[in-house]
């Protein structure tokens, strides 16, 4: 107990203004309750309704960031955190902005070495025939930087291709076409520099969507994951690498497709995981031996500037 009040006054932001917004205020309750219930000093503060100079005015010490989606996952937040002086959870302003960009993502880790479908970008302008011809059927449409499936679509014949583009222009002007990769999905969760349990999800029909990750309980969720030990290990240090080349430090969780021959490709990188009842690395933690109070004490330990 000692030991937690030297975090001092904890700012726990939630809510926001994205799209993800929803799930940012389950997300951030659920770590609020949390830190207080090992002693914390911690409090509700949601940048939608606030001035982030409220935060520096008001004392806060350390904040621990639960929004998702832009302005809270995309550096924004990050940046105006820094500028105050105020420790944050997390990636820093360069890692969590190239992290919600999935193209520019894709880019680091292509050069690094590190597997990732093959994809097009798109625009109003694109042949779907010619993308079609180069990605196959069927593949998925969907905004460079949304989160939570926002804008997802799979798409199955050429009639669907642009609907799926509008669907996803209208939250970004930039718009990916990626190959559907057949197999398991899994995620590797991050924390500090260790890679924790692999999980495996098992959706109704693929269908790993907003709905079926949030408010249902059809998707079932494996931890220990079930997959070959020696593959496991694989994947897990591929994991901290697509991490790290990123840039990203604190805690993370990538997502995955494993092949039945056993080869994977990563999705994408989530620097503000969701901390929900259904969520990712809470399991992957509790998995390793850290109950999900622990778990937030130590990602809001690692809290840090620069």
């Amino acid at each position: 107990m000692s030991d937690v009040k030297q975090l001092g006054r904890v700012a726990v932001l939630m809510g926001g203004p994205s799209a993800e917004r929803e799930i940012s205020l389950i997300s951030g309750t659920a770590v609020l309750d949390a830190l207080r219930a090992r002693g914390v000093d911690a409090h509700a503060f949601d940048p939608a309704h606030r001035e982030l100079w409220d935060i520096k005015r008001e004392g806060y010490e350390r904040a621990f960031i639960c929004l998702h989606g832009r302005f809270g996952e995309d550096g924004t937040v990050q940046g105006a955190l820094e500028t105050l002086g105020v420790p944050y959870t997390g990636s820093g302003v360069m890692a969590s902005a190239l992290a919600m960009d999935k193209w520019r993502t894709k880019l680091v880790w292509l050069a690094a070495g590190v597997p990732t479908p093959r994809y097009r970008m798109l625009g109003p302008g694109t042949d779907a025939a010619e993308v079609i011809a180069d990605l196959g059927l069927p593949l998925i449409i969907k905004p460079a930087r949304e989160g939570s499936s926002i804008g997802v679509t799979r798409v199955t014949n050429l009639a669907e291709f642009s609907v799926a583009f509008e669907l996803a222009y209208q939250l970004d002007p930039l718009v990916l076409a990626e190959e559907f990769v057949v197999g398991q999905e899994l995620t590797a969760a991050v924390l500090g520099e260790r890679a924790l349990p692999l999980v495996r999800i098992e959706a109704p029909e693929g269908k790993y969507d907003y709905q079926n990750k949030y408010f249902t309980d059809v998707v079932k969720y494996h931890c220990p994951s079930g997959i070959d030990a020696a593959l496991e290990g694989k994947i897990r240090e591929a994991g901290l690498r697509a991490f790290q080349v990123l840039g990203c430090r604190g805690w993370g969780r990538a997502d995955l497709i494993v092949r039945a021959d056993g080869s994977f490709a990563f999705l994408e990188m989530n620097t503000a995981p969701g901390m929900t009842s259904h969520s990712l690395v809470p399991i992957a933690a509790r998995a390793a031996g850290l109950e999900f109070e622990d778990l937030c004490v130590e990602i809001l330990k690692g809290a840090r500037l620069g």
